[in-house]
């Protein structure tokens, strides 16, 4: 019987995946401790999963100021780099491979987080949006605009970052410049108003993830650096489409082609936009074949259409996220057709084993 597409072997830059299911970056907030460090739970959650060809962490904030959510493990300081020693050595000690996701969620943040300070933006414009707290989901403010010298700072952030994943042992990175967060706010119209060199054109308001991405070439190999986009998000999380977004997109895509990356990581979008002027609905077909590597595509596929998208030509990889977070066994449930735990939706982002270590492998 030929076997699965998913779960054939893929060559990723030189790094040898055992199959083509990865484990998309899903915020779990556990690190409710001092200095948000990640923990020897944190390794157990993720070698539970080290089955998946690729295990993408959940987001970690890149400094104090890209902080957006409460108990989120970071990678800026000493003890947070030792706290993923953790993780990388149980997920290769059980044959997976892992990036680190790097994030500043920017806009999308609370002064709570920031000890009653604004949060950072490209432009001061609230996203009416939700940032978690202490104090639960709470409303958006109106952010900070950024200096040159706070960007400057923030793309330092992102090198600072990359290097402390890979003295932690990850085995690369990835740049989060999608669903609403900093990259993302400069990217679109809706979120920036700057009439400086990271406004206006498409080309300046591109120019941070460019800088970020040659202020990495100090410490970290392009082929070990992914980056994420949401190309047609509309109407969440602060971001709108128009007729400038897709062109963007475009124009950043086939310039990464110069980059010799990892791969990029395409999400569908989260809302139906079938009518929606401007956008893509089908955002791996479009952006294809503009890009010359390894593309991943995310957002509500099953083993079915996660098949059908690779036998068509569209995508590479295939990102699973709640699927993952439900199932540590996804791999094998996909080999033999088994059935898919539910997931528990009230323990997300609660602390604890509850929802994060207790969902049952298939017994033998």
């Amino acid at each position: 019987m030929k076997k699965q597409v998913l779960l054939t072997p893929y060559n990723l830059a030189g790094l040898e995946l055992n199959n083509r299911m990865v484990m998309a970056p899903m915020t779990r907030s556990r690190s409710n401790n001092e200095g948000n460090v990640a923990t020897s739970l944190t390794a157990k959650y993720y070698a539970q999963r080290a089955t998946a060809g690729l295990i993408i962490t959940e987001g970690t904030f890149v400094s104090t100021k890209a902080v957006g959510f409460i108990n989120v493990p970071g990678i800026y300081s000493e003890a947070q780099t030792e706290g993923w020693k953790l993780v990388t050595k149980a997920v290769h000690d059980n044959g997976g491979k892992i990036f680190a996701q790097l994030w500043h969620t920017g806009r999308l943040s609370h002064p709570d987080l920031h000890n009653g300070e604004l949060p950072h933006a490209p432009s001061a414009i609230n996203p009416n949006s939700k940032a978690y707290t202490t104090a639960g989901f709470v409303d958006t403010v109106t952010p900070k605009e950024m200096s040159i010298e706070e960007i400057k700072q923030t793309v330092q952030d992102f090198k600072n970052a990359a290097a402390n994943a890979v003295k932690a042992g990850f085995d690369g990175v990835e740049l989060h410049a999608a669903n609403g967060y900093l990259f993302h706010q400069f990217f679109n119209g809706v979120s920036n108003r700057r009439t400086d060199e990271y406004g206006g054109s498409i080309e300046n308001r591109a120019r941070i993830l460019f800088e970020t991405l040659d202020a990495l070439k100090g410490v970290i190999d392009y082929d070990r650096v992914g980056i994420r986009f949401n190309p047609s998000m509309h109407n969440a999380m602060g971001m709108m489409v128009d007729e400038q977004t897709i062109p963007t997109f475009e124009y950043i895509i086939k310039r990464l082609n110069d980059y010799s990356l990892a791969y990029i990581h395409l999400t569908e979008p989260f809302t139906n936009v079938d009518d929606v002027p401007f956008a893509v609905s089908k955002v791996a077909k479009h952006f294809r074949p503009l890009y010359n590597g390894t593309l991943i595509i995310n957002k509500g596929f099953n083993k079915e259409t996660g098949t059908q998208i690779i036998e068509e030509g569209y995508a590479d990889l295939v990102a699973f996220g709640v699927p993952f977070l439900a199932n540590p066994d996804l791999v094998k449930r996909f080999e033999i057709s088994a059935p898919l735990n539910k997931p528990d939706q009230q323990t997300f982002y609660t602390t604890g084993i509850k929802g994060y270590l207790d969902y049952p492998a298939l017994t033998a």
